[in-house]
Parts: C-alpha cells; structure tokens; sequence
C-alpha cells in the first residue's frame, strides 16, 4: 500500500509521518520536498497548485489541512481535485471536532472541504480532530512573564489532546476498514482553561490565573501580539463557541483508534515547560 501524505513539513505532518515509519510505501508530500524528513520519499506537492501526477500510485492520500488562513478552502479544493485526477484509492481528511456541526467560524473551510470530497466520489475517511493541547501551551511563557493567562473561553470544557494522539490516529486508520468513517477524535478527560493556569501554577511555583476577557477584547489583544486580525478573531470565537460544548466531546473515539488513552494536558504542559 502507498501512502501519501500532503503538509509532510508541517508538525502534525511530521508527527504523522513518524508514526507510520514502520510502514514501507509512504510518501511525504511538500511544497519544499528538501525539508521532508530524512528517509522517506519526497515529491512536491503545492496547495497553490498542486500537480497531478505527486499523487500517481498512491493508495492513501492523507489531505492535512492546510494551515494558511487566506485561502484554506481553495487549497483542500485543488488537492481533491488533483487527488480525482490522479484516481486515488481513499483521502483522509484532518477536519475539526463536530465537522458540518460545528459552530466555531474556523469550521468554515472544513465544512466546504468535508462537502466536496463527499462530492468528488472518492472513498474517504473524515478525522474531526478536536484542540491541540498545543494550542495552549505556545503563549505560556509570555503567560508567566506576564503573571497570567487570559483568553475568552470562561469555564469552557475542552477535550483536548496531543498532536501525537492525532498523528497516531492517522496511522491507525490508513489500513482496511475505515473507507466510509468519520470520527470525531478528542482527549479523554476534558479540561478548562482554568484547569491549564493551574497545572502552570504547580510546576512553576507562581500564582497563574486565567482572565476571562470579552470576545473583542481578546481577539484586540491577539492581534496586538502580532496575530493577522482573521485569525485572531478566530481564535476568540473558538473560546467562545467552546462554552457552548463546541469543543467538547466524550466519545473516547481517538483513544480507541490509537490503543491507548490520550495524553493528559498536564503532560503536554510539563514537557512544554521542561523545553
């Protein structure tokens, strides 16, 4: 079997790669195929403009979401439509938790890709991926610099779980069995925001709470940091839609896939911090 994966330089990417070393048969797929990992082979693959022919032979084609906020859905399209051309056996696709359900507006792309690769007629396999508990630990440094965490999520529950945890479920689902799914993948134990602060609190030994700020004032604060406005304001609806349960989900699908139980966000915090 031969298995194809797009955003190979990507961390999920990476991530995923790694998780199907053992396998023989795996392509990384990039823009720049120089920076793909070493030992696995590379073709160049542009969601700009992606070329047919990356995609020839291939069995499996891992679709990872692109991550550029100007024209995500655009480049889902133009990979499907390469990936129809080139006459794939199955996609998979890294969408978000909830899918066509979601209400978080970051979901957009997702519902307009999760349509049209049920359009193209392809086989498919969705992965509705929920929050990375990376997602919160790239600020928390400036969070302890600053003495406190702040976002818009309230009490919000978030079942969150490592990049791992998610690249593993992309290598338990390239084989048989799973052409037709759509799993909705999230962490075992949820956790608030507040949950996070306190984890930092502990191994830090300093006071860290967590501000809940108004959506505007939050995403304000995020584009101040450097964010591009969109993007910020994504992000601050995302807290926002997570108080509703947007971000929740008690499944315990993911760790049924991977074999394991999810990795607890107080892991991924401590070895975020040891960095």
């Amino acid at each position: 079997m031969t298995i194809a994966i797009s955003g190979a330089t990507g961390q999920l990417g990476r991530a995923a790669l790694a998780a199907l070393a053992p396998r023989s048969g795996v392509i990384a797929l990039a823009r720049d195929p120089s920076r793909a990992p070493q030992g696995v082979e590379a073709r160049a693959f542009d969601y700009a403009a992606p070329d047919a022919s990356a995609l020839k032979g291939v069995d499996t084609f891992v679709l990872i979401s692109s991550n550029s906020f100007e024209d995500r859905a655009g480049d889902h399209l133009r990979a499907i439509e390469a990936a129809t051309t080139a006459g794939v056996g199955r996609i998979i696709y890294t969408s978000i938790l909830k899918g066509t359900d979601s209400p978080l507006k970051i979901a957009g792309d997702h519902k307009i890709t999760e349509r049209a690769i049920r359009a193209s007629g392809l086989p498919f396999t969705i992965l509705r991926n929920g929050w990375y508990v990376e997602n919160f630990t790239g600020s928390l440094q400036g969070a302890i610099a600053h003495g406190a965490m702040a976002g818009a999520a309230g009490e919000a529950r978030f079942s969150s779980a490592a990049r791992q945890d998610f690249a593993e479920a992309i290598a338990a689902t390239v084989g048989e069995g799973h052409a037709g799914q759509v799993y909705e993948l999230a962490g075992d134990t949820a956790h608030t925001m507040g949950d996070v602060a306190a984890e930092v609190s502990r191994i830090t030994g300093k006071t860290i709470p967590y501000h809940t700020l108004p959506e505007a004032d939050y995403a304000a604060m995020l584009a101040g940091f450097g964010l591009p406005p969109a993007f910020a304001a994504f992000l601050a609806d995302a807290d926002v839609q997570a108080r509703s349960g947007g971000l929740y989900d008690d499944s315990h699908t993911l760790s049924r896939l991977i074999g394991r139980p999810t990795t607890p966000m107080a892991t991924v915090v401590q070895a975020a911090l040891a960095a």
